[in-house]
C-alpha cells in the first residue's frame, strides 16, 4: 500500500516541526538544498527523519498534480479503527471537547481549509462519513498546511450511527442550516458540542438533520444567501472558542 504524503514546503516543514515522528521519510529535489529547502532537511535530520534524493518525475508522481516545490513527505498512517481513534480524541481533550462534523463535504480544498480552522480553534477531531466525501489527498493535506497530521480526521461508514453515539457520550450536535429559526449566536457551545457542517450545495443531509439537537443559521447581513462551508466552519468554530473564553 503507497504510503500516504504531504507535498510543498509549508505543510511539511509544518509537519516536521509539529510531529515528526508520522513523518517516515522526506524526499528533496537533488541538487536543491538551498534556502528553504536546506531548511527542510535541516529539520529532517534533526528530526531523525530518513532524506532521499528524487527528481522531478518522481515527486510529480508522487504529488498527483500537487505543485510540490520539490519536497514531498512519506507519513506513517494513523493506527486504529475510526471508533478508536474518536475515543481516543476525545480523551485528549482539554476541557468539554469541540468536535467538527462534516455531511459529505467533496471538494478537497475545502475540507483543507475546513482542517487549518479546526487546528487553529482546538478542535479534538474532525468527523467525515468514509463515502461521498473527500479524504485525505495530497490537495488536502497541502491547503491543510500541516493542520491534516495534528488534527485526526475521523472517516466513518456511518455518520448517524456515529452521531447517535456521540450525543450518548453528552455532546450536543449543533447543526447549521440557512433556515433555522434560531442563529448562532443564540446556542449554547460553552459545552462538549460538535458543529455539524453541510455539503456545498445540499447542505445536511435529512438523517444528519434529524439527529442534531438543535439546528442554527449564521446570521446574514449581506446580499448573498449562504458562506462557503469551509467560510462558515471557521465563524462557527471560532464563536465557540470565543463562548469558551
Amino acid at each position: 500500500m503507497t504510503a500516504p504524503i504531504a507535498c510543498g514546503i509549508h505543510a511539511v516543514r509544518v509537519l516536521l516541526l509539529r510531529s515528526p515522528a508520522r513523518v517516515r521519510r522526506v524526499l528533496l529535489a537533488g541538487g536543491r538544498d538551498a534556502g528553504r529547502l536546506g531548511e527542510i532537511r535541516a529539520l529532517a535530520e534533526r528530526a531523525g527523519v530518513r532524506v532521499s534524493a528524487a527528481d522531478d518525475p518522481l515527486l510529480d508522481k508522487l504529488a498527483e498534480g500537487v505543485r510540490h516545490q520539490g519536497v514531498v513527505a512519506e507519513i506513517v498512517p494513523r493506527a486504529g479503527d475510526p471508533e478508536t481513534q474518536l475515543e481516543e480524541a476525545l480523551e485528549a481533550a482539554a476541557g468539554p471537547p469541540l468536535l467538527l462534523v462534516l455531511d459529505g463535504v467533496q471538494d478537497p480544498h475545502n475540507l483543507g481549509a475546513c482542517l487549518r480552522s479546526a487546528d487553529a480553534a482546538g478542535v479534538a477531531a474532525v468527523i467525515v462519513p468514509k463515502d461521498r466525501a473527500a479524504g485525505l489527498t495530497p490537495v488536502v493535506r497541502k491547503v491543510a498546511a500541516g493542520a491534516a497530521e495534528t488534527v485526526p480526521l475521523v472517516a466513518v461508514v456511518n455518520l448517524a450511527r456515529t452521531l447517535r453515539a456521540l450525543k450518548e457520550l453528552g455532546v450536543w450536535l449543533i447543526g447549521t442550516d440557512d433556515a433555522a429559526g434560531r442563529t448562532l449566536f443564540d446556542a449554547d457551545l460553552t459545552g462538549p458540542v460538535a458543529l455539524v457542517m453541510g455539503s456545498e450545495g445540499e447542505g445536511l443531509r435529512r438523517l444528519t438533520r434529524d439527529t442534531c439537537d438543535h439546528l442554527v443559521s449564521i446570521p446574514m447581513m449581506g446580499s448573498v444567501e449562504s458562506l462557503n462551508v469551509s467560510v462558515a466552519a471557521g465563524v462557527c468554530l471560532y464563536e465557540a472558542r470565543r463562548r469558551r473564553g
